[in-house]
């Protein structure tokens, strides 16, 4: 009996699914059922940061695992502490409290809620171009989202969008009503896109002037994607709120809500909840991802390896680049989706985006420049 007549498929068919079935991945790799090595240049979407059966994590998880794999938040636990203290020490020390969740949409959802709480006020602003996520208020600020899977009857809240790039809209935008102003300081699925350091400082004078809460959306761009531990350390510009998720548990479900003092002064016990967010084995595994990380000196890797990117990559339908880091996009030519699917066919995998003409690259951060060889080798084919 065949695998597909002994397990017939019951999953909810709602992805698009690339034609590979992968059963191991090491390193940079995933080896599929039918003997092919394919390069991988989209890491489970920004997820797989230390790349597949990294030691330190493997063990770290496998120790947790066999001391105690589950208690509540209800339960102290010296591993959520480390893990904690670990990120806020990681982010630079500016936020002084961490709600552990499931995923980037959850961490989200918290950070409007406590803005709301903050504020006790009606309004959201966001970036055209956005994607927050597909739960009520998350989705309520992703750019068309209404119109294209929302399905709830009605928005939770007033939510409104800023071209990107344009300053001169912020002012009118965000004012005494806005409780937050939400933003990706390089977007993801909006393609790889750079707000750029007068953008953000912009949105962040204004927050100061109105009162408004600003919250980082770093669920793609964090966690040493660009280079640093977040973009707000690499523009020197921190938030009142930054969310982070994918490539913070290297593959383990994961999210957080960082949060400075003044947000931190605004929480009441049970005024958040969550039951498996900051489990022992989530909390572990976000140990041993950020002390790779660091012990392993991967965001130099990044720096060095992006830049390497960007000064081979410009060949075939490779028409120039954008983003920042490993969230890297390649602008194309012609379609990104065609493109995408003749690079599969030679073993390599990269994302799209929801810019038609720009490939997605969020590769590991162990990627070196001989694996950048093979994309730029490939690419001068097309």
């Amino acid at each position: 009996m065949s695998s597909e007549e002994e397990y017939p498929n019951r999953l909810a068919p709602v992805f698009a699914q690339y034609p590979m079935d992968v059963v191991d991945a090491e390193g940079v790799w995933l080896h599929t059922s039918d003997g092919r090595k394919i390069l991988d240049l989209y890491g489970g979407h920004a997820v797989a940061a230390l790349g597949y059966k990294h030691p330190g994590w493997t063990r770290a998880i496998t120790k947790q695992a066999m001391e105690c794999n589950f208690q509540s938040n209800a339960v102290p636990m010296a591993v959520r502490v480390r893990a904690a203290a670990n990120l806020v020490r990681f982010a630079g020390d500016y936020f002084d409290s961490v709600f552990f969740v499931n995923s980037g949409a959850e961490a989200n959802e918290n950070a409007l809620r406590m803005a709301f709480r903050v504020t006790r006020r009606t309004g959201v602003v966001a970036i055209e171009g956005s994607f927050h996520g597909r739960t009520a208020a998350a989705g309520a600020v992703t750019w068309g989202a209404a119109q294209k899977w929302y399905e709830f009857p009605r928005m939770p809240f007033a939510a409104s969008f800023i071209p990107r790039g344009k300053i001169d809209a912020i002012p009118v935008k965000i004012d005494r009503n806005t409780a937050a102003v939400i933003v990706e300081p390089v977007q993801g699925v909006g393609g790889a896109y750079d707000m750029g350091a007068k953008f953000l400082e912009a949105l962040r004078k204004r927050c100061n002037e109105v009162g408004a809460m600003l919250i980082f959306d770093e669920v793609q761009i964090g966690m040493g994607r660009s280079g640093w531990p977040f973009a707000a350390n690499l523009y020197t510009l921190m938030p009142d709120m930054l969310t982070t998720a994918k490539a913070l548990g290297n593959g383990f479900p994961c999210g957080a809500l960082l949060m400075s003092p003044h947000v931190t002064n605004a929480l009441k016990v049970e005024g958040l909840g969550t039951t498996f967010g900051g489990g022992p084995m989530a909390c572990a595994a976000i140990e041993a991802t950020i002390a790779a990380i660091e012990t392993e000196n991967l965001m130099d890797n990044v720096r060095r390896v992006s830049e390497y990117l960007r000064e081979t990559c410009t060949v075939g339908p490779v028409g120039g680049h954008q983003g920042r880091g490993f969230l890297h996009g390649l602008r194309m030519v012609r379609p990104a989706k065609d493109i995408q699917q003749e690079l599969l066919k030679r073993d390599i995998l990269v994302g799209t985006s929801a810019d038609p003409f720009v490939l997605r690259l969020l590769p590991p951060y162990i990627l070196k420049e001989e694996h950048v060889d093979i994309l730029r080798d490939a690419l001068k084919d097309l």
